[in-house]
């Protein structure tokens, strides 16, 4: 591949992508357990929550192709297996199917998880004056903070 001259250098491009690698481990973490609770929910709340969840690992699966497009953009090569993964992801595999009430709690957790690795990853892109993953960084955490706010919402208080 030719030189990349994008106003970076390839240090600080090597340490934005290394804050979104971590930003895509945990979105395709929980990009797989959305899917998973998608699939496996029952309950009172099935059809609400069976139609929710397909909204969010929907939103996910696009997010992580943006997020590892960003990566390779910077010149590094993105993660994209299950064992690179569980080694920068700070969300945690679910063992088993947990009741609703607790996949909504979990998946309450995993966007809250997101949020804090993104605000991570936003200050190296900061740092390297990289707007355009500051730009994809800010969009990922707003949309992780809505969507936490409104899985709290379905819990009982």
């Amino acid at each position: 591949m030719s030189k990349i001259d994008i106003g970076i250098s390839e240090t600080d491009r090597t340490a934005v992508a290394e804050g979104l690698k971590r930003l895509l481990a945990d979105s395709y973490t929980l990009y797989l357990q959305t899917h998973n609770f998608h699939w496996n929910v029952t309950g009172p709340q099935f059809r609400e929550l069976h139609l929710m969840f397909e909204e969010h690992y929907t939103e996910l699966a696009e997010a992580v192709d943006e997020i590892a497009e960003r990566i390779r953009t910077l010149g590094v090569a993105a993660p994209g297996t299950y064992k690179s993964f569980v080694e920068l992801s700070s969300i945690k595999e679910v063992e088993g199917v947990p009741e609703a009430s607790e996949m909504v709690r979990l998946l309450t957790l995993g966007h809250e998880a997101v949020v804090k690795t993104s605000r991570e990853a936003l200050k190296l892109a900061q740092d390297a004056d990289d707007e355009s993953s500051a730009a994809l960084v800010s969009d990922r955490m707003r949309v992780h903070e809505k969507t936490a706010w409104m899985l709290r919402a379905t819990l009982p208080n």
